[in-house]
């Protein structure tokens, strides 16, 4: 079974083949100013390539296509839990099927109904990848939930590639216990295995990749947390799904509510969040 394709501007899309199920074949928006290729498992964003430009996201060559198991790369969602602390880690939506509810030339919109929650994905495929996240409270009670836009980069080579924007900007250093730390006056710089929450921060974050000769900029909304991670050399060895030799080229840069600040929503309220990506040469 050949991908869905759907193309704007009539050309003929490049289709990834069937994997396994239905949820497991890429539905490809096809469009004057770029490409997208998007899983109904986990709503997943596995592609996106401005024209005339190299891939922005990216995709383990290792990642597990199957119904059971999060696609590792593209734009996971982690929802309504992040991390490892309750399993499965980062939440129940990157392992289930959404429903499309709303397709267009350059648009795609999916739900996920994970009571008391109602979950809804929008992305919008154009110059910049837009991608807002919703969620409403369909309970009689107050609910929290953490969420995340686990978004993978493409990059050139991770020790040559500096992040600006999150400058002076205090963080939870994963690596150390969770302890709090702050980032100081200077751009971060890639020198080992990276895992931090930026705290209180809704600025947007520039990639600089001389390699790649682009700047990627991720501008936020309705995001107090961004998640800066790359798993270096003995991480990415230790993941069954991620190649050993992948990490040089990835870099996650997420747009998060979690930890301090989960939201929490009153019956019948709604929270939306939104990432755009896209790109400067």
């Amino acid at each position: 079974m050949a991908a869905l394709k759907i193309a704007g501007d009539g050309n003929a899309c490049k289709c990834l083949p069937f994997r396994y199920h239905r949820a497991m074949t890429p539905i490809i928006l096809h469009t004057p100013e770029a490409e997208a290729h998007i899983y109904q498992h986990g709503a997943h964003v596995a592609h996106f390539q401005p024209r005339g430009q190299k891939p922005v996201l990216f995709m383990s060559a290792k990642s597990w296509f199957e119904p059971d198991k999060p696609i590792r790369g593209g734009v996971p969602i982690c929802f309504p839990w992040f991390g490892p602390a309750k399993t499965p880690a980062h939440g129940l939506a990157r392992l289930r099927d959404w429903k499309i509810e709303q397709t267009t030339v350059n648009s795609m919109l999916f739900s996920l109904a994970l009571p008391p929650f109602e979950a809804k994905f929008n992305v919008v495929v154009g110059p910049a990848l837009k991608m807002t996240f919703e969620v409403r409270n369909t309970g009689t009670q107050p609910e929290q939930f953490e969420e995340a836009l686990h978004t993978y980069l493409s990059v050139g080579d991770i020790r040559q590639v500096t992040v600006t924007g999150l400058e002076n900007t205090d963080y939870l250093d994963n690596l150390a216990g969770l302890s709090r730390k702050n980032q100081g006056p200077d751009p971060i710089r890639f020198t080992g295995e990276t895992d931090r929450v930026y705290l209180d921060t809704r600025a947007a974050c520039v990639v600089n990749d001389p390699v790649l000769n682009r700047r990627l900029i991720i501008e936020k909304k309705g995001s107090d947390d961004t998640v800066v991670w790359n798993p270096w050399i003995a991480k990415a060895k230790a993941m069954p799904d991620f190649g050993d030799d992948e990490w040089p080229y990835m870099l996650c840069i997420e747009t998060a509510n979690c930890k301090q600040h989960a939201v929490t929503l009153a019956p019948g309220a709604t929270h939306r969040m939104q990432a755009v990506v896209r790109v400067e040469q």
